[in-house]
Protein backbone atom coordinates (compact mmCIF):
# COMPACT_ATOMS: atom_id res chain seq x y z
CA UNK A 1 0.00 0.00 0.00
CA UNK A 2 1.21 3.56 -0.70
CA UNK A 3 -0.34 6.79 0.13
CA UNK A 4 -0.76 9.32 -2.85
CA UNK A 5 -0.07 12.74 -2.87
CA UNK A 6 -1.61 13.86 -6.19
CA UNK A 7 -5.01 15.21 -6.33
CA UNK A 8 -7.07 13.03 -9.08
CA UNK A 9 -10.72 14.73 -9.67
CA UNK A 10 -12.57 11.45 -9.44
CA UNK A 11 -15.45 12.60 -11.06
CA UNK A 12 -13.09 11.30 -14.28
CA UNK A 13 -12.85 7.29 -13.67
CA UNK A 14 -10.33 6.38 -16.20
CA UNK A 15 -8.16 8.44 -14.12
CA UNK A 16 -9.02 6.67 -11.18
CA UNK A 17 -8.58 3.67 -12.63
CA UNK A 18 -5.20 4.63 -14.81
CA UNK A 19 -3.25 5.48 -11.28
CA UNK A 20 -4.14 2.07 -9.59
CA UNK A 21 -1.29 -0.12 -11.04
CA UNK A 22 0.75 2.64 -10.48
CA UNK A 23 0.38 3.15 -6.96
CA UNK A 24 0.66 -0.92 -6.83
CA UNK A 25 3.33 -1.01 -8.25
CA UNK A 26 1.85 -3.79 -11.08
CA UNK A 27 -1.54 -5.08 -12.69
CA UNK A 28 -3.77 -6.52 -10.19
CA UNK A 29 -5.51 -9.53 -11.18
CA UNK A 30 -8.45 -11.35 -9.62
CA UNK A 31 -7.53 -8.53 -6.67
CA UNK A 32 -9.86 -6.22 -4.94
CA UNK A 33 -8.57 -2.26 -4.30
CA UNK A 34 -9.94 0.38 -2.06
CA UNK A 35 -8.99 3.75 -2.83
CA UNK A 36 -9.19 6.15 -0.17
CA UNK A 37 -10.80 9.49 -1.26
CA UNK A 38 -10.05 12.45 1.83
CA UNK A 39 -12.02 15.70 2.46
CA UNK A 40 -14.24 17.70 0.53
CA UNK A 41 -12.40 17.60 -2.80
CA UNK A 42 -11.94 13.64 -2.87
CA UNK A 43 -7.65 13.84 -3.06
CA UNK A 44 -6.98 10.20 -3.73
CA UNK A 45 -5.02 8.66 -0.39
CA UNK A 46 -4.25 5.27 0.38
CA UNK A 47 -4.86 2.31 -2.58
CA UNK A 48 -4.37 -1.00 -1.22
CA UNK A 49 -5.61 -4.36 -2.56
CA UNK A 50 -5.87 -7.60 -1.21
CA UNK A 51 -7.06 -11.44 -2.88
CA UNK A 52 -10.32 -11.92 -3.88
CA UNK A 53 -10.28 -15.14 -2.40
CA UNK A 54 -9.11 -13.53 0.66
CA UNK A 55 -12.31 -11.98 1.73
CA UNK A 56 -14.43 -14.32 0.14
CA UNK A 57 -12.88 -17.06 2.20
CA UNK A 58 -13.74 -15.32 5.60
CA UNK A 59 -16.78 -13.69 4.07
CA UNK A 60 -19.13 -15.13 7.76
CA UNK A 61 -16.92 -13.05 10.02
CA UNK A 62 -15.58 -10.38 6.97
CA UNK A 63 -12.68 -9.76 8.97
CA UNK A 64 -10.35 -9.51 5.70
CA UNK A 65 -12.87 -6.51 4.22
CA UNK A 66 -13.05 -4.93 7.87
CA UNK A 67 -9.66 -4.56 7.59
CA UNK A 68 -9.23 -3.05 4.46
CA UNK A 69 -11.85 -0.75 5.05
CA UNK A 70 -10.49 0.06 8.50
CA UNK A 71 -6.80 0.95 6.08
CA UNK A 72 -9.10 3.70 4.60
CA UNK A 73 -10.39 4.94 7.48
CA UNK A 74 -7.03 5.28 9.19
CA UNK A 75 -5.88 7.36 6.32
CA UNK A 76 -8.75 9.92 6.71
CA UNK A 77 -11.18 8.93 4.18
CA UNK A 78 -14.75 10.70 3.45
CA UNK A 79 -15.62 7.97 1.24
CA UNK A 80 -13.88 5.24 -1.32
CA UNK A 81 -14.16 3.60 -4.72
CA UNK A 82 -13.53 -0.17 -5.03
CA UNK A 83 -11.98 -2.41 -8.25
CA UNK A 84 -12.14 -5.74 -8.33
CA UNK A 85 -10.08 -6.89 -10.71
CA UNK A 86 -10.68 -10.24 -12.40
CA UNK A 87 -11.19 -12.53 -15.52
CA UNK A 88 -14.78 -13.56 -14.66
CA UNK A 89 -18.09 -11.81 -16.39
CA UNK A 90 -20.11 -9.93 -13.87
CA UNK A 91 -22.29 -8.52 -16.44
CA UNK A 92 -23.99 -12.00 -16.71
CA UNK A 93 -25.54 -14.22 -14.80
CA UNK A 94 -23.50 -17.08 -13.27
CA UNK A 95 -22.34 -19.92 -15.62
CA UNK A 96 -19.89 -21.25 -18.42
CA UNK A 97 -17.03 -23.33 -17.10
CA UNK A 98 -16.73 -24.29 -13.78
CA UNK A 99 -13.72 -22.38 -13.04
CA UNK A 100 -15.48 -19.23 -14.78
CA UNK A 101 -18.43 -20.43 -12.39
CA UNK A 102 -16.19 -20.35 -9.57
CA UNK A 103 -14.72 -16.79 -10.26
CA UNK A 104 -17.88 -15.02 -10.65
CA UNK A 105 -19.02 -16.07 -7.53
CA UNK A 106 -15.92 -15.49 -5.66
CA UNK A 107 -16.05 -11.74 -7.23
CA UNK A 108 -19.29 -10.68 -6.35
CA UNK A 109 -19.24 -12.41 -2.98
CA UNK A 110 -16.27 -10.36 -1.99
CA UNK A 111 -17.75 -7.31 -3.77
CA UNK A 112 -21.02 -7.89 -1.65
CA UNK A 113 -18.73 -8.16 1.71
CA UNK A 114 -16.66 -5.63 1.14
CA UNK A 115 -19.39 -3.16 0.27
CA UNK A 116 -21.20 -4.55 3.54
CA UNK A 117 -17.80 -3.53 5.59
CA UNK A 118 -17.67 -0.17 4.31
CA UNK A 119 -21.26 0.52 5.01
CA UNK A 120 -21.29 2.39 8.58
CA UNK A 121 -17.62 3.87 8.03
CA UNK A 122 -17.76 5.16 4.43
CA UNK A 123 -21.60 5.10 3.02
CA UNK A 124 -22.39 3.33 -0.31
CA UNK A 125 -19.02 1.95 -1.92
CA UNK A 126 -18.84 2.99 -5.48
CA UNK A 127 -17.98 -0.38 -6.93
CA UNK A 128 -16.09 -0.65 -10.55
CA UNK A 129 -15.35 -4.04 -11.99
CA UNK A 130 -12.12 -4.41 -14.84
CA UNK A 131 -12.39 -7.23 -16.92
CA UNK A 132 -10.71 -8.91 -19.30
CA UNK A 133 -12.46 -7.10 -22.24
CA UNK A 134 -13.11 -3.73 -20.56
CA UNK A 135 -14.20 -1.82 -17.49
CA UNK A 136 -17.83 -1.15 -16.02
CA UNK A 137 -19.33 -0.28 -12.67
CA UNK A 138 -21.00 -3.21 -10.77
CA UNK A 139 -24.46 -3.71 -11.43
CA UNK A 140 -24.91 -0.60 -14.84
CA UNK A 141 -27.50 -1.35 -17.03
CA UNK A 142 -27.03 1.98 -19.16
CA UNK A 143 -25.76 0.95 -22.26
CA UNK A 144 -24.90 3.84 -22.77
CA UNK A 145 -22.62 3.75 -19.92
CA UNK A 146 -21.45 0.36 -19.56
CA UNK A 147 -21.65 -1.71 -22.72
CA UNK A 148 -21.31 -5.55 -23.18
CA UNK A 149 -18.14 -5.92 -21.75
CA UNK A 150 -17.76 -2.99 -20.55
CA UNK A 151 -15.55 -0.18 -22.07
CA UNK A 152 -12.20 -0.74 -23.80
CA UNK A 153 -9.50 -0.99 -21.93
CA UNK A 154 -7.50 1.22 -24.01
CA UNK A 155 -9.38 3.80 -22.76
CA UNK A 156 -7.19 3.08 -19.23
CA UNK A 157 -4.35 3.63 -21.65
CA UNK A 158 -4.05 7.20 -22.54
CA UNK A 159 -4.89 9.29 -19.58
CA UNK A 160 -3.40 11.98 -18.21
CA UNK A 161 -2.56 10.34 -14.86
CA UNK A 162 -0.53 7.47 -16.91
CA UNK A 163 1.04 9.96 -19.52
CA UNK A 164 2.61 11.78 -15.95
CA UNK A 165 3.87 8.89 -14.64
CA UNK A 166 5.52 7.40 -17.28
CA UNK A 167 7.21 10.96 -17.23
CA UNK A 168 8.03 10.46 -14.05
CA UNK A 169 9.75 7.29 -14.72
CA UNK A 170 7.01 5.41 -13.16
CA UNK A 171 7.22 1.37 -13.66
CA UNK A 172 4.35 -1.08 -13.79
CA UNK A 173 5.24 -5.15 -13.37
CA UNK A 174 3.35 -7.32 -15.28
CA UNK A 175 2.41 -9.05 -12.09
CA UNK A 176 3.14 -8.84 -8.27
CA UNK A 177 5.85 -11.38 -8.54
CA UNK A 178 7.78 -9.68 -10.94
CA UNK A 179 8.16 -6.73 -8.71
CA UNK A 180 11.27 -8.50 -7.29
CA UNK A 181 13.87 -9.44 -9.43
CA UNK A 182 17.21 -10.41 -8.18
CA UNK A 183 20.63 -10.03 -10.29
CA UNK A 184 21.46 -13.19 -12.60
CA UNK A 185 24.51 -14.61 -10.92
CA UNK A 186 26.17 -17.99 -12.43
CA UNK A 187 26.58 -21.33 -10.65
CA UNK A 188 30.47 -20.79 -10.07
CA UNK A 189 29.68 -17.29 -8.40
CA UNK A 190 27.24 -18.92 -5.83
CA UNK A 191 29.24 -22.04 -5.36
CA UNK A 192 32.68 -19.61 -4.51
CA UNK A 193 30.20 -17.44 -2.32
CA UNK A 194 28.68 -20.57 -0.41
CA UNK A 195 32.61 -21.40 0.00
CA UNK A 196 33.46 -18.51 1.89
CA UNK A 197 30.32 -18.07 3.49
CA UNK A 198 30.90 -21.31 5.34
CA UNK A 199 34.54 -20.55 6.34
CA UNK A 200 33.71 -17.25 7.38
CA UNK A 201 30.13 -18.83 9.60
CA UNK A 202 33.06 -21.54 10.90
CA UNK A 203 35.38 -18.58 11.99
CA UNK A 204 32.42 -16.60 14.04
CA UNK A 205 31.32 -19.76 15.82
CA UNK A 206 35.34 -21.01 17.07
CA UNK A 207 35.27 -17.13 18.65
CA UNK A 208 32.83 -18.20 21.14
CA UNK A 209 32.07 -15.20 23.65
CA UNK A 210 33.92 -12.02 24.35
CA UNK A 211 35.97 -10.20 22.36
CA UNK A 212 36.76 -12.20 19.61
CA UNK A 213 32.91 -12.56 18.76
CA UNK A 214 32.78 -9.08 18.85
CA UNK A 215 35.70 -8.60 17.00
CA UNK A 216 34.02 -11.31 14.28
CA UNK A 217 30.68 -9.16 14.49
CA UNK A 218 32.95 -5.69 13.56
CA UNK A 219 34.68 -7.31 10.63
CA UNK A 220 31.16 -8.50 9.00
CA UNK A 221 29.90 -4.76 9.68
CA UNK A 222 32.77 -3.06 8.49
CA UNK A 223 32.60 -4.99 5.54
CA UNK A 224 29.13 -4.24 5.11
CA UNK A 225 30.19 -0.21 5.21
CA UNK A 226 32.35 -0.36 2.81
CA UNK A 227 30.68 -2.20 0.39
CA UNK A 228 27.90 0.46 0.82
CA UNK A 229 30.18 2.77 0.74
CA UNK A 230 32.33 1.25 -2.56
CA UNK A 231 28.45 1.31 -4.66
CA UNK A 232 27.77 4.95 -3.56
CA UNK A 233 31.28 6.32 -4.56
CA UNK A 234 30.69 3.25 -7.60
CA UNK A 235 27.63 5.55 -8.93
CA UNK A 236 28.52 9.02 -8.29
CA UNK A 237 29.74 9.85 -4.83
CA UNK A 238 28.47 11.02 -2.02
CA UNK A 239 26.72 13.74 -2.94
CA UNK A 240 26.10 12.53 -6.58
CA UNK A 241 23.40 11.78 -9.45
CA UNK A 242 19.60 11.08 -8.53
CA UNK A 243 19.78 8.74 -10.95
CA UNK A 244 20.86 6.06 -8.52
CA UNK A 245 17.98 3.97 -8.95
CA UNK A 246 18.15 3.39 -12.54
CA UNK A 247 21.79 2.76 -12.16
CA UNK A 248 21.23 0.21 -10.00
CA UNK A 249 18.25 -1.73 -12.51
CA UNK A 250 21.52 -2.99 -14.35
CA UNK A 251 24.73 -4.40 -13.64
CA UNK A 252 26.30 -2.78 -9.90
CA UNK A 253 29.54 -1.49 -9.69
CA UNK A 254 30.83 -1.56 -6.84
CA UNK A 255 29.73 -4.93 -5.70
CA UNK A 256 32.17 -7.23 -3.79
CA UNK A 257 33.83 -10.66 -5.47
CA UNK A 258 31.64 -13.80 -4.13
CA UNK A 259 34.46 -14.37 -1.68
CA UNK A 260 33.12 -10.81 -0.08
CA UNK A 261 29.58 -11.41 -0.98
CA UNK A 262 30.03 -15.11 0.76
CA UNK A 263 31.71 -13.08 3.94
CA UNK A 264 28.03 -10.70 3.86
CA UNK A 265 25.89 -13.70 3.57
CA UNK A 266 27.38 -14.94 6.86
CA UNK A 267 27.54 -11.97 8.80
CA UNK A 268 23.62 -10.89 8.05
CA UNK A 269 23.07 -14.56 9.90
CA UNK A 270 24.03 -13.13 13.13
CA UNK A 271 21.41 -11.35 14.31
CA UNK A 272 23.75 -8.65 16.18
CA UNK A 273 24.82 -7.84 12.75
CA UNK A 274 22.09 -7.85 10.78
CA UNK A 275 20.18 -5.62 13.06
CA UNK A 276 23.70 -3.36 13.03
CA UNK A 277 23.54 -3.09 9.10
CA UNK A 278 19.20 -2.06 9.47
CA UNK A 279 20.30 0.75 11.65
CA UNK A 280 23.06 1.54 9.34
CA UNK A 281 19.79 2.40 6.80
CA UNK A 282 19.58 5.37 8.61
CA UNK A 283 22.63 8.30 8.20
CA UNK A 284 23.98 8.84 11.91
CA UNK A 285 23.53 5.75 13.09
CA UNK A 286 26.72 4.74 13.21
CA UNK A 287 27.96 4.40 17.03
CA UNK A 288 24.79 2.85 17.53
CA UNK A 289 25.13 0.19 15.29
CA UNK A 290 28.92 -0.18 16.67
CA UNK A 291 27.28 -0.57 20.27
CA UNK A 292 24.33 -3.25 18.86
CA UNK A 293 27.63 -5.45 17.55
CA UNK A 294 29.39 -4.48 20.77
CA UNK A 295 26.38 -6.42 22.65
CA UNK A 296 25.23 -3.45 24.01
CA UNK A 297 21.52 -3.08 24.72
CA UNK A 298 19.51 0.17 25.94
CA UNK A 299 17.71 3.22 24.67
CA UNK A 300 19.73 3.75 22.52
CA UNK A 301 19.53 1.32 20.50
CA UNK A 302 15.73 1.57 20.52
CA UNK A 303 16.32 5.37 19.37
CA UNK A 304 17.99 4.22 16.26
CA UNK A 305 15.05 2.06 15.39
CA UNK A 306 12.73 4.61 15.73
CA UNK A 307 14.23 6.51 12.75
CA UNK A 308 12.36 4.25 10.74
CA UNK A 309 9.69 3.18 12.82
CA UNK A 310 8.02 5.84 15.50
CA UNK A 311 5.65 8.26 13.88
CA UNK A 312 7.24 11.24 15.90
CA UNK A 313 11.12 10.78 15.75
CA UNK A 314 10.61 8.76 12.27
CA UNK A 315 12.64 10.33 8.88
CA UNK A 316 11.82 10.26 5.60
CA UNK A 317 14.27 7.76 3.54
CA UNK A 318 16.96 9.04 2.43
CA UNK A 319 16.20 7.52 -1.47
CA UNK A 320 20.03 7.63 -2.57
CA UNK A 321 21.13 5.90 0.71
CA UNK A 322 18.75 3.64 0.32
CA UNK A 323 19.06 2.64 -3.25
CA UNK A 324 22.90 1.64 -2.31
CA UNK A 325 21.93 -0.62 0.52
CA UNK A 326 18.99 -2.35 -1.57
CA UNK A 327 21.90 -2.85 -4.36
CA UNK A 328 24.06 -4.33 -2.12
CA UNK A 329 21.53 -6.80 -0.09
CA UNK A 330 20.12 -7.93 -3.68
CA UNK A 331 23.36 -8.98 -4.58
CA UNK A 332 23.82 -10.36 -1.79
CA UNK A 333 20.19 -12.45 -1.98
CA UNK A 334 20.91 -13.80 -5.36
CA UNK A 335 24.09 -15.28 -4.52
CA UNK A 336 22.43 -17.34 -1.32
CA UNK A 337 21.96 -20.85 -1.67
CA UNK A 338 18.61 -21.49 -1.93
CA UNK A 339 16.64 -21.71 1.29
CA UNK A 340 19.17 -19.41 3.24
CA UNK A 341 18.51 -16.15 2.10
CA UNK A 342 16.12 -14.91 4.40
CA UNK A 343 18.56 -12.43 6.36
CA UNK A 344 19.36 -10.44 2.86
CA UNK A 345 15.14 -10.73 1.99
CA UNK A 346 14.26 -9.45 5.13
CA UNK A 347 15.74 -7.00 5.42
CA UNK A 348 15.36 -5.74 1.68
CA UNK A 349 11.65 -5.99 2.65
CA UNK A 350 12.41 -3.62 5.62
CA UNK A 351 14.18 -1.16 3.02
CA UNK A 352 10.85 -1.33 0.68
CA UNK A 353 8.48 -1.14 3.77
CA UNK A 354 10.35 2.12 4.90
CA UNK A 355 10.17 3.34 1.33
CA UNK A 356 6.37 2.95 1.71
CA UNK A 357 6.05 -0.01 -0.97
CA UNK A 358 4.00 -2.13 0.64
CA UNK A 359 3.44 -4.57 -2.47
CA UNK A 360 7.29 -4.98 -2.48
CA UNK A 361 7.75 -5.52 1.02
CA UNK A 362 5.15 -7.85 0.88
CA UNK A 363 6.50 -10.12 -2.09
CA UNK A 364 10.06 -9.94 -0.15
CA UNK A 365 8.73 -11.12 3.09
CA UNK A 366 6.60 -14.04 1.56
CA UNK A 367 9.74 -15.33 -0.07
CA UNK A 368 11.69 -14.82 3.55
CA UNK A 369 9.28 -16.71 5.14
CA UNK A 370 9.19 -19.57 2.39
CA UNK A 371 12.86 -19.88 2.79
CA UNK A 372 12.42 -19.47 6.91
CA UNK A 373 8.96 -20.01 8.25
CA UNK A 374 10.23 -19.10 11.88
CA UNK A 375 12.61 -16.30 10.75
CA UNK A 376 11.21 -13.74 13.35
CA UNK A 377 11.98 -10.29 12.14
CA UNK A 378 10.32 -11.95 8.77
CA UNK A 379 7.40 -12.59 11.20
CA UNK A 380 7.40 -8.87 12.62
CA UNK A 381 7.56 -7.28 9.36
CA UNK A 382 4.65 -9.46 8.13
CA UNK A 383 2.69 -9.03 10.93
CA UNK A 384 3.22 -4.86 10.06
CA UNK A 385 1.68 -5.68 6.63
CA UNK A 386 -0.88 -7.32 7.35
CA UNK A 387 -2.43 -4.91 10.20
CA UNK A 388 -1.68 -1.82 7.51
CA UNK A 389 1.02 0.03 10.18
CA UNK A 390 2.96 2.05 7.99
CA UNK A 391 6.95 3.35 8.58
CA UNK A 392 7.18 6.46 10.88
CA UNK A 393 7.62 9.41 8.59
CA UNK A 394 4.27 8.00 6.42
CA UNK A 395 2.26 8.49 10.08
CA UNK A 396 3.78 11.77 11.42
CA UNK A 397 2.34 12.96 7.39
CA UNK A 398 -0.51 11.89 8.27
CA UNK A 399 -0.95 13.27 11.50
CA UNK A 400 0.15 16.68 10.16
Amino acid sequence: MRAMPTTIRTSDVREVLALVPFQLGFRPTESAVLISLRGARSRVGLVVRVDLADIAADADNGWTARTLVGHVVADGARRAVAVLYTAADLQSAVGGSLPQAARERTARVAARVLADAAADSLGELETWVVGPRGYYALGCTDPGCCPPGGRPLDELQGTRIGAQMVLDGQLVAPTREDLVRLPDTSAEARKAARRARARWAARGAAAGPGAQAHRWRRDGLALWRSTLADVLEASGGAGGSQRLPAVFGGSVPGVPAPTGTGRLLAALDDVLVRDAVLLTFVEGNERIADRLVAGETGPAIGQGIAAITDPVRGRHPDLRRVAGARAVLEHVAAHATRGRHAPALTLLAVLAWWEGDGARSGVLVDRALDADPEYRLAVLVDEALRTGMPPGWVRASRAG
